[in-house]
């Protein structure tokens, strides 16, 4: 039997965390439970409106997030408020495949310009691999705007 999987991303501000995130990978955020959204529908007034009629304490509205893959292939993303710092590198990092299909400098500069439109998301870029036929054909090393890094391939 195969099972399922959700990322869970550890968060100071989850909601901020998922609008980035939103927009690297196209996904969007569900509506609340039992809500039927309209097209145009905003997923995340909905959930405030939500939390508020379950009598949610407003400090408490911002402890999760989520985003799922619209077209229903990707795993859900889970955001969750912790109190500690991101202290040590990930053992455990999202690729971000931007570029799969194009080679040597066409690839990378797709990479960075990609790169440069993260960055004006509150990304950073932390090292550039060139490629290195046969094992590697580069990608860029980035940190999302709590600290998590990731990769562009």
């Amino acid at each position: 039997m195969s099972a399922t999987i959700q990322i869970t991303f550890d968060a100071h501000d989850p909601r901020t965390l998922s609008l980035f995130w939103k927009e690297v990978l196209g996904y969007v955020h569900p509506g609340p439970p039992g809500v039927e959204l309209e097209p145009g529908d905003d997923p995340l007034a909905a959930w405030d409106e939500f939390l508020a009629a379950s009598g949610v304490p407003e400090e408490r509205r911002n402890s999760a997030s989520a985003l799922v893959d619209p077209d229903g292939e990707g795993p859900r993303l889970f955001f969750q408020q912790v109190p500690e710092d991101k202290v040590a590198k990930n053992r455990l990092h999202l690729d971000v495949r931007t570029a799969s299909e194009l080679r040597d400098e066409e690839r990378m500069a797709a990479l960075e310009e990609r790169s440069a439109q993260l960055v004006a998301l509150g990304a950073r870029q932390l090292e550039r691999h060139e490629p290195e036929a046969p094992t590697s054909i580069g990608f860029l090393v980035m940190a999302d705007p709590e600290g998590n890094e990731f990769c562009l391939d």
